[in-house]
């Protein structure tokens, strides 16, 4: 470490924006891990149960090589959190990918995601009468949903579309939920990083110019989705970072009660 001052307030200050670069990669690999799961778990199922494939290659690269870039790279940005000074130094050690990473990201948000993509997925299927392993429409909706069928596997081009879209809004919350790893996030403001404002709208943008845009939509083989689906996937957001908020409000609360014990002692 060189100063360039005679201020040893200085090394206070570098020190805390070294942690910061730290956590903000660690924010990063935190977004980028846990898109993974909704990616991959569409194959698992197929396999396993010969459920469609609710998420095609070409959707997994337009989320990977667009929709997730800019978000990924505003977290990057983020200020130091309140509070990382009073952590102790981390071990010589310690990996950048460890355990407690992938349990919160691939287990813990991996899951929620997943979960909300496939209700998304499940619900468009019912919703179009096929409530019997995607093969028995309700009598109510036979006429209507046999001749959506009929339009090169309508029904099913809808559903990835929606499992797609719901990747992305899903990744607004998740991109709220890694803005942190200890604090709330509304302790430190839904509008502090305007680079995220800016990559969700580019990631909003994006995914509506693939299903909206007929070229596009050929390629990514998708549909233009009704607009009254997107009031459902926009509900999925709130869930995963609320559940995420609950999480760090339980830590808080385990390490004041260490705390205050330790105190007492």
């Amino acid at each position: 470490m060189i100063l360039a001052d005679d201020n040893f307030a200085s090394i206070v200050n570098a020190i805390e924006e070294g942690r910061g670069v730290y956590a903000n990669i660690k924010k990063f690999v935190a977004y980028i891990f846990t898109s993974n799961m909704p990616e991959a778990w569409p194959f698992i199922l197929q396999i396993m149960f010969n459920i469609p494939l609710a998420l095609p290659i070409m959707q997994i690269l337009a989320i990977d090589l667009g929709t997730d870039i800019v978000p990924a790279l505003a977290l990057g940005t983020e200020r130091p959190e309140p509070g990382i000074m009073d952590i102790p130094p981390r071990s010589l050690g310690e990996r950048l990918i460890d355990f407690p990473l992938l349990l919160r990201t691939m287990v813990w948000l991996g899951s929620i995601q997943t979960a909300l993509c496939f209700c998304g997925f499940f619900y468009l299927y019912w919703y179009f009468g096929y409530s019997d392993y995607f093969h028995l429409p309700r009598p109510d909706l036979v006429p209507y949903a046999e001749r959506l069928l009929t339009r090169d596997g309508y029904v099913y081009i809808l559903a990835t579309t929606i499992f797609l879209a719901s990747v992305v809004t899903t990744q607004i919350g998740n991109a709220y939920a890694c803005r942190t790893e200890r604090t709330s996030v509304f302790t430190i403001g839904f509008f502090s990083n305007r680079l995220l404002l800016v990559g969700i709208l580019v990631e909003v943008t994006l995914v509506s110019l693939l299903m909206y845009v007929p070229p596009l939509r050929r390629i990514f083989e998708l549909a233009p989705l009704p607009l009254h689906f997107w009031g459902v996937i926009f509900a999925f957001p709130p869930v995963l970072f609320l559940a995420e908020e609950a999480r760090k409000a339980f830590l808080r609360r385990k390490e004041r009660g260490k705390a205050f014990t330790g105190g007492a002692q």
